[in-house]
Formats: structure tokens, sequence, C-alpha cells
């Protein structure tokens, strides 16, 4: 029997990273599909269709004339923020007769992140009031369309009727930073939120 001591480090097992659900929301072409494109770590899993020209008059793109392609069922992606969290990112479909789907989609979330485009306002209803109603913490954050920002925040946030504890944020659904900044944002409300109860 060898009494020497063992000569080889010891391995420290290091945990897998904690797994956090985010929903992100928002109406018909607000960029929903471009932001998990933009920092998922993996290739999205998308569900884009063509729109069709039955489709176009159903969901109303007149406000969106350039947007070909519409998300049918979810779009995925995963971010690993650090050694102890990855966020797994459900994106929904914006068009109202797929809102059937969000209840599903937002089982286990602990948080969601609802994408506004300022120039339709009225489109982001449908997901402020489902947050609201279901109780999921949830930050807005406003896509600034071609660098712009049409209002005042403050204004946007009396137009949306949402509460001054709800952060509201603008941020370019196309640079990962900026919705790495914007998905942090969801974090700290949801810990604020955890904390306070």
């Amino acid at each position: 029997m060898d009494l020497k001591p063992s000569t080889e480090p010891s391995r420290r097992t290091r945990r897998p990273p904690v797994p956090v659900k985010i929903v992100i929301a928002g109406g018909f072409g607000v960029g929903k599909t471009t932001a998990v494109s933009a920092i998922s770590e993996i290739p999205p899993l998308s569900t884009e269709a063509a729109i069709t020209t039955v489709a176009a008059r159903v969901d109303a793109t007149g406000e969106v004339p350039a947007k070909m392609t519409t998300t049918v069922a979810l779009d995925f992606g995963c971010i690993t923020i650090d050694e102890a969290l990855k966020l797994y990112l459900f994106g929904t479909p914006g068009q109202d007769r797929f809102g059937f789907m969000w209840h599903d989609l937002s089982q286990g979330a602990l948080g969601a992140l609802v994408i506004v485009d300022a120039r339709r306002i009225n489109d982001c209803y449908p997901a402020v009031d489902y947050f609201e109603k279901v109780r999921l913490p949830f930050v807005v954050a406003v896509n600034m369309f071609h660098g712009e920002l049409r209002h005042e925040l403050a204004e946007l946030r009396w137009a949306l009727a949402i509460d001054a504890g709800i952060p509201l944020v603008t941020f370019d659904a196309r640079s990962k930073l900026s919705v790495r900044d914007a998905l942090l944002a969801v974090l700290r409300h949801t810990r604020s939120r955890i904390e306070g109860a």
C-alpha cells in the first residue's frame, strides 16, 4: 500500500451555471428576434415564416412595410453571463393571434424584457398588460430605431401607464452589448423585487 501523498493537484468540481429563463416580448416587428439573434452564444432557434398577403392584412403590417418575415412560435437563444449564471431567452410571437402562447412561454421565467417601438405605442399595451396581470417582473426597453428616440422617456412612461417602479430603458436590439445591458436590467429589477418581498 502506497502511503505517499498524492502529487496530483486536487480537482475542484465546478458547478454548471444556474439556468435562468427570461421572456422577451412585445408587439409585432419591435425587434424581439433581432435582440435574441444579437446576443445568443449559440445559433438561435427562430421560427420565422414569410408574411403572406393574407397574414399582412390580419397582422396590420402597414407600419412596418419592409418586414418580410414574422415569428410564428418562438425565438430561442442563450447567453452565459458568468460562471454562475446562464440566461435562456424565449422570444414570443408579436401578433395578437399568437397571444395564447405567451402563458406557456412565460412558465418558469424569472423575468421579462418588454420591447417597445416608440413609433407604435398601441402595439405595446398587450405585453405590458400581460406581465402586470401575471405579476412577472419586467423591464420596458425602448428599441432605438435609426438611433432616434421620438419621445422623452417620461412621456413614454405616461403613455404606457407603467408604474414608476418598473425600469424603462433605451437600447439597440442589433447591439450585443446593448441587449446585454437590457437583460442585466431585468436581472437587477427581479432581484430587487425578490429582496423587497
